[in-house]
């Protein structure tokens, strides 16, 4: 029989062999012959060992076997072909791009692969993009996931029944072999591993095992991918118990065999895992020994039994003892969780694989192959079963795990895809007690962590919590099993099962009770805590991921009234956790000072679960809540809660650092408050309406501190609180109350209220874009609950409260995103000021409200003053909460609020606005719910005897309101004014009869009245002798010894409510008598109470306000309001000051105008900062005016005058001490990206298009140059044509100068300063010291008049021969370098940093390197570029004219002069001057091998420049009309030879003879038609015409020649009119477009005089110095010479001017899909890879990778080597992945932002969001103008150094 070895050819002819024989009569022997020769070839021993070679030989064994000899391929079809594919189930890992499509899924997690998704019809769906973070499997095809109407039309068709049946031999083979395969594979997982030792861990040899294993692995899930048929024997194999039987069992005499199954029980025991045989044993003792769960058993710890349950865990809790610094404790295990916890019988492959692959870790390509199985159904549930078997096991290992976050995400990618399903999770819930065994272990998870609680009771207590700062709570490590459980219970089927079962409640309430009052906080006193733990983080994900998000899936399936059940089964036994809890810390009634936690989870399930039972299933409330003791107990902490934010935010806890108000935030913060704030606040509320209002009211006011301070006296002695921090307590305080008796959130508001009310109140506080609404709207945290974010309602509520403000651009370039502000009629009716305080993270936020509330009203002129918080109705409470208005209507809060607003209309201290703003709110608060009518007017008669306590007779507000008060008794320091006053009290405040006689109020003790209260309550509730209360020790924290004697005074008073509201009217207005009661004049008041004007305004408005309602509601408040009207009011009294608060007075009174002091400066700095704003910049556009710096205005005064910004002196520039203009020199490539056309490029984003950066103008001017280097002289080559086209110097500046010495100084402090820039001044880069605008350089001021201003008019009288004599004098001068002063070393060095801005291929073209003729084309070439570049930014032409708006800023006067010092140190060797050859008519001397290029073929704006820059300077006017009309002939004759190459020969035949006719006119010289003639002529003499055939032009008539001729002149005329503006100043005319060509020769001379303009031609422009057609001889002779030697040139060098578009960037395509899906898969041409960061280059296309190492050259990165070659150090890159746009520009680069919004108008950066995005034009065009303008620099503020790593 064949060896191992054999070729393939014999493999293929063993297997065909073989296969006959199978089907045959000799089966089981071909059967034996078969494992014989399989056990060889898969031989662990070849293995490992033996390395890839036999592992790849054993494979190919394989393949040929399955295949029965057959090719492979030809195997895979055949069995492709019986595929009933009906579920995608492509499975994808993590960093996939997928789609969720909300409105087709049915589960929240579904999910779809690209592919799917697109071939599906989701158009107007709401679905987002996302990039997987653990992996996933696309649900297409699975109809429990997601609605038939989101499947893709591949999956759509049920195809099970048309797939022919499976041929029997077809597969034969496949069941024989893979049992063996899968076997092998087993045996080396089993071979690999080794117990790491002594917890070190083996990762290494882990690795290596998996990297021999991975063929193994893939031929595997190649073998899924076949389909179904091929997954169906997988299933089979690896289900089959019968086979695992056979291969493993280890009975067999296989030596290996023995060998590896006695590894696999090895590695079973080492898991703390056991066979059930040894379990018996110790199941005996287990019995007695299994004591009550909670047990704590000391550190002693380990069970009763010697349970391997724990022997795991010992070992890796020792190496983190120390954690915490605290015990740990452990708990008894009970023996219902043995089974589950350490039990593991493997029974088939699939279990023991799964084994395997959880002790490696989940390696990836095991779980995919795992989950590639899914699609098969017997399989699916096969493996959840399983899973769910290997639960605990999973666990113990993730803790383990060093690994746990890359674990946790392999274990949610397989879990996800097994529990998502309810008919699955279900099936395995009945069937394997799934959530027995979630609980039980998430409770194990959780026991590993415990420490003992200090809360309360710091030596007694028995609670235990978790600890917050172990790893497993800090890491999340339970993160994937909390969010299974969630998943599992938002399947209603699994929810109910858990409901109903009572012994799983106990369980999970056991487990929420880890987490109560976790991350206890103790307020540090003395001195800062010195380590700040950040651990709170984890205490609140915690809460929210284990304990809120399963409450929220269990509240869900509560809904209807069938559910009572369940709600009084969570009730239950959360009340008895809660009792259990309060015994274990030892809690009678008085919380324990300074301590605080935020996590109270069994309150929170309790007020949900309450909440839940009144809103949805009709329960009665009383029915569920427990006795009054209970819930005075349960109202303890979260009231310490309250009052502890407010203690934390008054600045008392600032020693526990900065994470304490972390923590006060976190609990507001919107993904946090519903699971917090809102059930805290919530169960006060229930709490306070059955508890006696009384009772609470001092109970609030003892919390928040402030009971001392609510005495009528002048002064007290607060035991417990600091002074300074009083005010803000009490503030709290009455805010808190307001808030609890306000909210109505629980209480009786419908979804869609609660909905708007919260999405009013954020877009109160600030403009919001739609996804921060999204995000700051608490939703319900469970996926399933109804309200999912963007939901139908969300929308309409949103449309309804808000209006969309479209994205704008403000100056500056600041990107706006689109927002929702709130309508007109929101701030008028429902902005109500509670809401917003509630949700408030920041202080700062409810200001912004309020500055925008007053700001609404201003504008809509409502109320012009600073208003108030306005009062918002409220919607009706429930029945069920009707008790809580008993809060407002109890003496206790009539006392506290009589006594405020007493001491604030007598002004003692620590009062502010917003305590009295509160009381009004409360009182109001009041007379809108007063309880049912009395018959008040009776009783008032009878009321005297009622009145016991001689404060208030009764318990209404309205009632109690006037009832006046006459006298109070006070405790006050003997220090206090009040004893001075009073004779000394006869009676001790013990003498309560005589008291009440005399009239006087007694003495109120909040603390006093709440003792009586719970006294009662307590006694009430137990008639029992043996509970004896605890004697109160409410003193022994307060400061000893501080307290001085206090007496008792009597104080006269003589107010009662109303009279103080009046009283206080009169006082915030500032006059007397102010108030006037409204219904004497208009009695309707009374009857329509709801007038507008009083619903905003300020303090005054809502005292007329609350007057006005209590009059309504009864006659005798309104008859003794106006009694106290009419008597005229004596003045207050005026308070007699004690020194020391004379002293705090004074003291506040400076601090105030230091205030004001302060205010003035900065608002005087503000507008001077303003005004410079409006004169010195305006960012925008390159082009906007700027205040001239440069003084030009005064044009008498013969030498300009420059400020100098840094010294502030302002005086000319000398050749000493030389002025310069700020100014920044970049290097650009825009130029060079016009096209010749004026379609724009489009960005490709298919194979077909692609772009050819061919038709650009820089490749133009490239190719030209080159070919004239060819055929001519390189010097002369090099002054025929400009460069710069790319890579070309823009100089620009801010239009501030700074003496050049002044400069230097500055740079020097830059040097010396460490702060970090975003500049670096080694690169002399800086920010003006003025507008602080970007710069690199500094440009010197020329000497003199900054223009020379000879008048446009004064055309000299010199005759044109003089003047062409003079300009060639003034060029033969040589120009002498100036003597060393300080100016010409400055133009040196800015000469230098000019020629170093760009890099050096764009400066050298000239044949032999370093020639002087280099430095001559870069510098007149500069300047070209700046002109160039400023007729670009005013679109191309100059119509609009104008004073150049550039011009005060523009520096182009100096630059001229810097080029002209430097052009005119090279002297042209005057044989060669090209002006001897423009104005002379001379000899040929063709003696040199390369002749100089010919006049017709040289650029005529490059010889202007050449000819004005070599020229003295400042040139005069007449010099310099003269070379333009000399410059002018050439152009034209240039014209005349380009359209004579472009018509046909016909037609130049037919001109040449109109020419020769018309030749000896008077005007032949300025004829066109006579000069063409003449061209023609001359040019015929060559072999010019004969190449070839001619584009023809349209059509040759007269008008379209003369067309043509002034298109192909305008480009020179424009660049000309610009110089002379620059160099001479005045205006350039504006104009029509088409008359552009008449201005512009008139404004530059060459037009004698206007002519009417329909006998215009342009010929009438010329002005020739020598006769034309001499000239016109001369000039073509050296073409016609030329086109001798190389005919085929001629025409191709001749210059066309094309007409050039303005630079654009590439077109976007609408919807931004359409790049991604292009980009993000796309290879990089260079190295081949998908790049990890693809970008792609906005100017020309090029796809780049981003930050690759793989395209890296010589250190640089492709993008900013891109950068260089693109743009000259300018790059525009789109990332794909980001959708951001991200700006190069040389060494530093910055974040531009997106042109892509969402059709909210905003960014998703990062995609995040995933939702599709369309391009938005006025960005994008933004852009491009920054580009064009090369204002990257200015605008953009961010920037930082990308160390060439992009």
């Amino acid at each position: 029989m064949a060896g191992a070895g054999a070729s393939g050819r014999d493999k293929r002819a063993t297997a065909a062999r073989l296969k006959t024989a199978l089907g045959g009569e000799s089966g089981a022997a071909a059967a034996g012959e078969l494992r014989a020769l399989l056990e060889r070839v898969l031989a662990p021993a070849a293995g490992p060992g033996g390395g890839g070679e036999a592992a790849a030989e054993a494979l190919e064994w394989c393949r040929c076997l399955l295949s029965g000899g057959e090719p492979w391929d030809s195997f895979v079809q055949a069995v492709r072909a019986y595929d009933p594919a009906t579920l995608c189930g492509l499975v994808w890992t993590a960093n996939f791009v997928a789609y969720r499509c909300r409105t087709c899924g049915i589960s929240p997690c579904m999910s779809l692969c690209a592919e799917c998704f697109h071939q599906g019809e989701h158009a107007g769906h709401d679905y987002n993009m996302f990039r997987s973070q653990a992996g996933g499997a696309c649900d297409c095809g699975d109809s429990n996931v997601m609605r038939e109407a989101g499947f893709c039309k591949r999956h759509r068709i049920k195809s099970n029944s048309n797939v022919p049946c499976v041929p029997k031999d077809l597969l034969m083979m496949s069941e024989l072999v893979l049992p063996q395969f899968i076997f092998s594979l087993i045996q080396h997982l089993r071979e690999g591993y080794n117990e790491p030792a002594l917890d070190l861990p083996s990762e290494k040899d882990l690795h290596k095992i998996l990297q021999v294993l991975e063929p193994h692995v893939s031929f595997l899930e190649d073998l899924t991918k076949m389909g179904g048929a091929m997954r169906s024997v997988l299933t089979q194999v690896l289900t089959s118990q019968q086979f695992y039987k056979d291969l493993s069992s280890g009975v067999g005499e296989n030596a290996c065999a023995k060998k590896s199954h006695e590894k696999y029980l090895i590695a079973l025991k080492g898991s703390g895992l056991a066979f059930p045989e040894d379990k018996i044993a110790c199941g005996m003792q287990e019995q007695g020994a299994g004591t009550s769960t909670l047990a704590v058993q000391g550190l002693a710890g380990a069970t009763a039994t010697s349970g391997q349950g724990d022997s795991s865990d010992e070992e890796d809790q020792d190496g983190s003892q120390g954690v915490g610094k605290r015990k740990r404790v452990k708990l008894s295990s009970t023996t219902k969780d043995q089974s589950i916890m350490d039990v593991l019988k493997h029974k088939c492959f699939l279990e023991e694989l799964l084994f395997w692959t959880i002790k490696y870790e989940f390696p990836q390509k095991m779980v995919t192959f795992l989950l590639n199985m899914l699609p098969d159904q017997d399989y699916k549930i096969a493996f959840t079963k399983t899973f769910v078997q290997h639960y605990a096991f999973i666990m113990k290992t993730l803790k383990k795990s060093h690994e746990s976050d890359t674990m946790s995400n392999r274990i949610v990618h397989i879990s996800v895809q097994l529990f998502s399903n309810e008919e699955l999770a279900r099936q395995v819930t009945e069937e394997c007690q799934l959530l027995d065994i979630m609980v039980t272990v998430l409770l194990y998870m959780m026991e590993s962590c415990l420490i003992k609680s200090e809360l309360q009771d710091e030596e007694n207590s028995l609670h235990v919590v978790v600890n917050c700062g172990e790893a497993l709570l800090k890491n999340n490590t339970y993160w994937p099993l909390v969010s299974d459980f969630i998943n599992i219970l938002s399947h209603q089927s699994v929810a109910k099962k858990f409901l109903e079962d009572h012994g799983l409640l106990v369980t999970w309430m056991n487990f929420v009770s880890f987490f109560q009052g976790m991350n206890l906080n103790k307020r540090e006193l003395n001195e800062h805590v010195e380590f700040e733990s950040q651990t709170y983080y984890a205490a609140f994900a915690a809460e929210l991921e284990a304990c809120a998000q399963p409450m929220w899936g269990l509240l869900s399936h509560c809904k209807v009234r069938e559910t009572q059940e369940y709600t009084r089964n969570v009730v239950r036994y959360c009340l008895e956790a809660l009792q259990d809890w309060f015994d274990a810390i030892n809690f009678v009634d008085e919380p324990a000072p300074n301590q605080v936690t935020f996590h109270l989870p069994l309150h929170r399930y309790f007020a949900m679960f309450l909440s839940k039972a009144v809103k949805c299933q009709e329960l009665d409330l009383d029915t569920i809540l427990p006795d009054q003791e209970m819930l005075m107990k349960l109202m303890i902490h979260p009231l310490q809660i309250q009052a502890s934010l407010s203690e934390i935010h008054s600045n008392m806890w600032v020693r526990n650092g900065l994470q304490i108000k972390g923590q006060a935030m976190t609990y507001v913060q919107s993904h946090f408050c519903n699971s917090m704030i809102d059930p805290d606040i919530y169960l006060l509320q229930v709490c306070a309406s059955r508890l006696d209002p009384d009772y609470f009211i001092s109970s609030v006011f003892e919390r928040f501190k402030v009971v001392d301070l609510l005495t009528m006296a002048s002064q007290h002695q607060n035991t417990v609180l600091d002074s300074e921090h009083e005010r803000s307590m009490l503030e709290g305080a009455l805010t808190f109350l307001v808030l609890l008796l306000s909210l109505r959130l629980h209480l009786g508001m419908t979804d869609d209220e609660i909905l708007r009310a919260e999405m009013v109140a954020q877009l109160c506080m600030n403009d919001r874009t739609h996804s921060s609404l999204l995000d700051l709207i608490p939703e319900n945290p469970n996926p399933k609950s109804g309200i999912i974010p963007g939901s139908l309602s969300f929308e309409s509520v949103l449309s309804a409260v808000a209006d969309f403000k479209a994205p704008v651009f403000e100056p500056g370039g600041s990107m706006q995103q689109g927002m929702y502000t709130p309508k007109a009629e929101v701030w008028d009716k429902e902005f109500d000021p509670v809401m917003v305080i509630l949700r408030t993270v920041y202080r700062r936020d409810v200001q912004s409200a309020m500055d925008r509330y007053t700001a609404f009203l201003k504008q809509s002129g409502k109320f012009p003053g600073n208003p108030w918080p306005p009062y918002k109705k409220r919607t009706p409470l429930h029945p069920s909460y009707k008790g809580l208005i008993k809060l407002l209507h109890c003496k206790t809060l009539h006392i506290v609020l009589f006594t405020l607003l007493y001491k604030i209309l007598m002004d003692h201290q620590n009062l502010s606005e917003h305590v009295l703003c509160m009381v009004l709110y409360l009182i109001e608060l009041g007379l809108e719910n007063s309880p049912e009518q009395e018959s008040e007017e009776e009783e008032s008669a009878g009321g005297q005897e009622r009145c016991h306590d001689s404060w208030f007779p009764g318990s209404n507000l309205v009632s109690n309101m006037r009832h006046f008060i006459n006298y109070v008794r006070v405790r006050v320091p003997e220090t206090a004014p009040e004893v001075k006053r009073e004779p000394p009290a006869s009676t001790s405040s013990d003498g309560l009869a005589s008291s009440q006689n005399s009239g006087t109020a007694q003495v109120f003790s909040l603390v006093a009245e709440r003792r009586k209260k719970f006294q009662e309550i307590i006694n009430r509730n137990t008639s029992e002798a043996n509970q004896v209360v605890r004697p109160k020790t409410s003193m022994k924290w307060s400061a000893p010894g501080a307290t001085p004697q206090l007496t008792t005074a009597i104080l006269e008073v003589k107010e009662s409510i109303l009279s103080l509201l009046i009283k206080l009217h009169h006082k915030l207005s500032g006059k007397q008598n102010s108030y006037y009661p409204p219904w004497l004049d208009d009695v309707d008041v009374l009857i329509h109470p709801e007038i507008p004007r009083y619903s905003h305004g300020d303090g005054m408005t809502a005292v007329e306000r609350i007057l006005l309602k209590a009059a309504v509601q009864s006659r005798l408040n309104k008859r003794i309001i106006e009694e106290i009207c009419r008597k005229v009011l004596p003045p207050v009294p005026p308070k007699k000051i004690s020194s020391a608060e004379k002293k705090t007075l004074d003291k506040e009174e400076r601090r105030r105008k230091a205030r004001e002091r302060q205010q003035k400066l900065l608002a005087e700095f503000a507008s001077r900062q303003k005004s410079f704003m409006e004169t010195a910049m305006d960012v925008e556009s390159p082009d906007a005016d700027i205040a001239m710096e440069v003084a030009t205005s005064e044009q008498h005064v013969s030498e300009a005058v420059y400020d100098c910004v840094i010294c502030g002196q302002s005086g000319p520039s000398t050749e000493d001490r030389p002025t310069g203009l700020v100014v920044l020199l970049q290097a650009s490539s825009v130029l060079g990206q016009c096209r010749n056309s004026t379609e724009p490029k489009k960005l490709p984003t298919t194979e077909e298009e692609q772009i050819y950066p061919s038709d650009t103008c820089a490749a133009l001017h490239d190719v030209r140059l080159t070919t004239l280097q060819r055929y001519f002289k390189d010097s002369s080559c090099l002054q025929a044509v400009s460069i710069g086209w790319e890579g070309g110097v823009y100089v620009q500046t801010c239009g501030h100068t700074l003496h050049i010495d002044c400069h230097k100084s500055y740079m020097e402090s830059l040097r010396n300063d460490q702060v970090l820039q975003g500049f670096s001044v080694d690169k002399g880069e800086f920010t003006c010291p003025l507008c602080r605008q970007f710069a690199n350089s500094v440009l010197p001021c020329y000497p003199g008049n900054n223009v020379e201003r000879s008048l446009w008019q004064s055309h000299s009288n010199k005759c044109m021969q003089d003047l062409v004599q003079e300009v060639e004098e003034l060029q033969e001068q040589l120009g002498t370098f100036p003597s060393e002063t300080n100016l010409s070393k400055e133009m040196e060095s800015v000469m230098k940093d000019i020629k170093s801005t760009t890099q050096k291929k764009y400066t050298d073209y000239s044949k032999s390197p370093g020639s002087p003729d280099n430095d001559f084309l870069f510098m007149y070439s500069v300047a070209r570029t700046n002109l160039e570049l400023e007729l670009v930014h005013r679109g191309g032409n100059l119509c609009s004219g104008g004073a150049s708006t550039a011009g005060k800023r523009s520096c182009l006067n100096q630059l001229f002069h810097v080029l002209a010092m430097h052009m005119r140190l090279y002297s042209i060797d005057s044989a060669y001057n090209p002006w001897r050859k423009l104005t002379q008519l001379m000899q040929d001397k063709n003696s040199e091998q390369l002749p100089e290029v010919p006049v017709l073929y040289r650029d005529v704006s490059s010889l202007l420049l050449i000819q004005i820059l070599t020229m003295p300077q400042p040139l005069h006017k007449e010099h310099f009309t003269c070379i333009i009309k000399v410059l002018f002939t050439l152009l034209y004759t240039q014209a005349l030879a380009a359209l004579s190459v472009k018509c046909s020969a016909e037609d130049r035949m037919a001109w040449k003879e109109s020419g020769a006719l018309k030749k000896n006119t008077s005007s032949g010289e300025k004829s066109w038609e006579v000069l063409l003639g003449h061209v023609i002529s001359e040019l015929s003499k060559g072999k010019i015409y004969e190449e070839g055939e001619t584009e023809e032009l349209t059509v040759v008539n007269p008008d379209s020649v003369e067309c043509y001729l002034q298109q192909f002149c305008l480009p020179f005329l424009r660049i000309t009119s610009l110089l002379q503006h620059h160099l001479f100043g005045g205006d350039l005319p504006s104009c029509q477009e088409d008359e552009e060509f008449t201005v512009l020769a008139s404004c530059l001379g060459l037009l004698p005089s206007f002519q009417s303009a329909h006998q215009f031609t342009s010929a009438s422009c010329l002005d020739w110095p020598v006769p034309a057609f001499d000239m016109i001889s001369q000039w073509c002779s050296e073409l016609a010479s030329f086109a001798d030697r190389h005919p085929d040139q001629v025409k191709a060098l001749l210059i066309q001017e094309p007409k050039w578009d303005l630079p654009r960037l590439l077109q976007l395509p609408e919807n931004y899909n359409t790049i991604f899906q292009y980009y993000h898969r796309k290879t990089c041409t260079v190295c081949t890879k998908v790049p990890k960061d693809p970008a792609v280059c906005l100017v020309c296309g090029t796809f780049v990778c981003l930050k690759g190492l793989c395209c890296k050259q010589q250190s640089y990165c492709e993008c900013v080597l891109h950068s260089q070659n693109c743009g000259a150090g300018t790059g525009i890159f789109l990332l794909i992945n980001a959708s951001v746009i991200i700006i190069i520009r040389g060494h530093r680069f910055c974040l531009w932002g997106s042109v892509y919004l969402d059709a909210h108008g905003e960014e998703d950066r990062d995609l995040r969001r995933g939702k599709p995005l369309y391009i938005c034009k006025e960005r994008y065009k933004v852009l491009e103008q920054q580009w064009v303008s090369h204002t990257f620099d200015h605008i953009n503020k961010r920037w930082g150094p990308h160390y060439n790593g992009l």
